[in-house]
């Protein structure tokens, strides 16, 4: 088997193929794994930070069974009960949303539990997701006006689909609610990776591989396909090697989608993509705040986390900003909110944003609108031994961690499947 890329995608689909006893080689074009998830030192802050952040949910399957496979489920972190903070930076206002056990969502009937200003029947609007039309976009299907839409269905649809809530898919919201706060509290628990996104899902998959002697190659950029008939019969990459691929082969692309099109100009895959930004601060003084995450509504940043010193605040469907404002603007902007979630006394702190990283990653994401979503490729393809996955291709989910690793199981399976054997 050969699977191309060692994102999310491709290390899932390796993982799933060894674990059922086959044989994998690894090919990554660029110099590390983990693509759009990893971690690194950044030498003016002096920690090492995630190029984006990531909040997970407990009832994360296809997550949770591919940390399983290496032992590492333990590093992710979150509360024991399931607890969302929000602070409202407008008003000042802060509360928690708190799921009940049993898929019976008894929470949404004690104001305690709820967001303040609903009423328990305000909640039956997500029943409309269900029979979500194709063309249905979030803010048409929830409304776009009242407390519950502002403080609770906006700030989700926009981290779930990283749109905005009038051109968000909402067939894509249903099956997240689904299969997390329809689940009932112990399957929406959020969970953070403890040290970083290499440490929890990059790493131990590398060394796991590496340990079962399969091969993995960096630095190694698919070029081109050797395609014969209804089948890929060699790779070919940049350096001109070209790796003949036998009639028991199976080859998983897990690329961008501008990568596949690029290569099999036949297939149709999404255009487009969506921006996230992210902003990471050192926070000053020597104790850490206990908040670990908490979710804004009301200003610009949507999400803040904080590991150790470092407060990281992220901004979805973030076009505009990431093409039009400079690190100094966004960190001026970004930093007060993060100092009034914190509790933090901007006097104190001098005013001035303390030391800052802006990340921008201007194509983070497919474009998840009702347009885009109808152009996803299964993970099956028109040659017999060729395969895809990708949080863009259709997995039913939206472009999130876990719809990476369950793309990469998917093109597992559908590989053994046609290739080979069931793969269980």
């Amino acid at each position: 088997m050969h699977v191309v890329g060692a994102g999310l995608a491709g290390l899932a689909a390796a993982a799933a193929v060894t674990a059922a006893g086959g044989r994998v080689r690894v090919y990554e074009g660029a110099g590390h794994a983990g693509g759009r998830c990893r971690t690194y030192f950044d030498e003016h802050l002096g920690r090492h930070i995630d190029n984006g952040n990531h909040l997970l949910l407990s009832g994360n399957r296809d997550t949770y069974a591919y940390l399983q496979r290496f032992a590492a489920a333990d590093r992710l972190s979150g509360p024991a009960r399931a607890a969302f903070p929000f602070l409202d930076l407008s008003t000042g206002e802060r509360w928690t949303v708190r799921p009940t056990p049993g898929r019976l969502p008894w929470w949404i009937f004690m104001p305690s539990r709820r967001v303040p200003g609903t009423r328990a029947r305000d909640y039956l609007a997500a029943l409309r997701l269900v029979h979500a039309g194709a063309d249905a976009t979030v803010a048409l299907c929830l409304g776009d006006d009242g407390s519950l839409f502002r403080r609770f269905w906006e700030p989700l649809a926009v981290a779930a689909l990283n749109a905005d809530a009038d051109e968000g898919a909402a067939a894509l919201l249903w099956p997240v609610l689904k299969e997390t706060f329809g689940r009932g509290e112990a399957a929406c628990r959020p969970r953070m990776a403890t040290r970083g996104l290499s440490d929890c899902f990059v790493n131990p998959a590398i060394d796991w591989l590496r340990h079962a002697g399969q091969p993995m190659r960096f630095n190694a950029r698919l070029r081109a396909l050797d395609l014969e008939g209804d089948r890929v019969a060699s790779l070919i990459f940049a350096d001109g090697e070209r790796v003949p691929v036998t009639s028991r082969d199976a080859v998983i692309l897990a690329l961008p989608p501008t990568a596949v099109a690029t290569l099999l100009p036949d297939v149709t895959v999404p255009e487009g993509s969506r921006a996230i930004v992210n902003a990471h601060f050192r926070l000053p003084g020597d104790r850490a705040p206990e908040t670990s995450f908490l979710g804004l509504v009301g200003g610009l940043g949507q999400w803040l986390f904080v590991r150790d010193d470092v407060a990281s605040v992220t901004v979805s469907a973030a076009d505009k900003l990431a093409a039009g404002a400079s690190a100094s603007d966004i960190a001026a902007r970004l930093w007060p909110e993060v100092a009034r979630a914190l509790g933090l006394v901007l006097e104190a702190t001098g005013g001035p944003p303390p030391a800052y990283r802006i990340v921008k990653e201007k194509r983070a994401t497919f474009a998840q609108t009702t347009d885009q979503v109808r152009r996803r490729p299964r993970a099956v393809t028109g040659w017999r031994n060729l395969f895809l996955a990708g949080d863009w291709t259709d997995t039913g989910l939206p472009a999130t961690i876990e719809g990476s690793v369950r793309s990469g199981h998917t093109a597992a399976r559908e590989a053994h499947r046609k290739m080979i054997e069931p793969l269980t």
